[in-house]
C-alpha cells in the first residue's frame, strides 16, 4: 500500500502520505493518494462500482504527513466547513537550513499564483489575485545538520509554508523550487505532523499524529 492508515471509521479516513505522491488532480491512470485510497476502500470492504471519497486537506507532492479524507458527502461538507471556518488545528514540522530570526513569531504575506511556472510568489496586497497568508512558527531545536521548526498553519494557501519560510530567509531542506540549495533524502523536509478537528458526525474531538518518514532519521529525528 502506498500510504499508512492513521484513523478509519465509517465517516473518515486519515492517512500518512508519502513523499512524491500527488494528493489528487493528476491525469487518469497516474498514481495519486486519492486513487490509492479508493482502491484500498474498494478492496477492504469489497465495494462494487465507484467508491466515494472526498479530500478535505491536501498536501503538495513532495510533502509528507496527515491527510484527511471524508468517506461520505455529508462528512465532506461538514469537514470542509470546519477548514473554511479555521476551526481545524494543523501543525507541521519543517527542517530548515538556518534558524529563523526571531526564533519564534508570526508571518503575514500576500501570495499570488504563477500558473505558467506552477509556483507561488509573494505579492503586494493590492494585486488583484493576491491572497493573505498567515502562519505561526516556533524553533524547537537544532538537529543534525538542520533546524527543526514547528509551524501552525492559519490559512491554507498553495505552497504557503514553503514560500513564506523561503521568503523570510529560511528555506526548507530539499525544496529547490523555493530556494533550498541542500538535498533531502526523499521529498522535502516538511511534514504535516498533526491535525485536530471535530468528528463530522460524532461531534467528538479527533487528534491525529502522523509518524515521521524514514528520511528524517538521518537528522537524528525519531518519534
Amino acid at each position: 500500500m502506498l500510504f499508512s492508515v492513521l484513523h478509519e471509521d465509517n465517516h473518515l479516513l486519515v492517512v500518512n502520505k508519502p513523499a512524491h505522491l500527488p494528493t489528487m488532480g493528476v491525469p487518469e491512470g497516474e498514481p495519486s493518494l486519492l486513487a490509492a485510497a479508493k482502491q484500498y476502500i474498494k478492496q477492504k470492504y469489497d465495494k462494487p462500482g465507484n467508491v466515494y471519497l472526498g479530500i478535505v486537506s491536501r498536501l503538495d507532492a513532495p510533502v509528507t504527513g496527515a491527510v484527511v479524507i471524508a468517506r461520505t458527502s455529508k462528512s465532506a461538507a461538514r469537514l470542509t466547513k470546519q477548514f473554511r471556518d479555521r476551526r481545524v488545528e494543523k501543525q507541521y514540522w519543517a527542517l530548515l537550513e538556518a534558524q529563523p530570526d526571531p526564533p519564534e513569531g508570526s508571518l503575514v504575506d500576500w501570495l499570488r499564483k504563477d500558473e505558467r511556472h506552477r509556483r507561488m510568489h509573494v505579492s503586494s496586497s493590492s494585486h488583484s489575485e493576491a491572497q493573505e497568508a498567515r502562519l505561526n512558527y516556533r524553533t524547537v531545536r537544532r538537529v543534525t545538520g538542520a533546524v527543526l521548526v514547528e509551524v501552525e498553519l492559519l490559512t491554507g494557501r498553495k505552497h504557503q509554508i514553503r514560500l513564506q519560510l523561503s521568503h523570510h530567509g529560511v528555506p526548507i531542506l530539499g525544496d529547490r523550487k523555493y530556494g533550498s540549495r541542500r538535498k533531502f533524502p526523499n521529498g522535502i523536509g516538511l511534514h504535516a505532523r498533526s491535525v485536530k478537528f471535530e468528528h463530522p458526525v460524532l461531534k467528538t474531538p479527533v487528534e491525529i499524529v502522523a509518524p515521521l518518514p524514514a528520511a528524517w532519521r538521518g537528522y537524528g529525528m525519531r518519534d
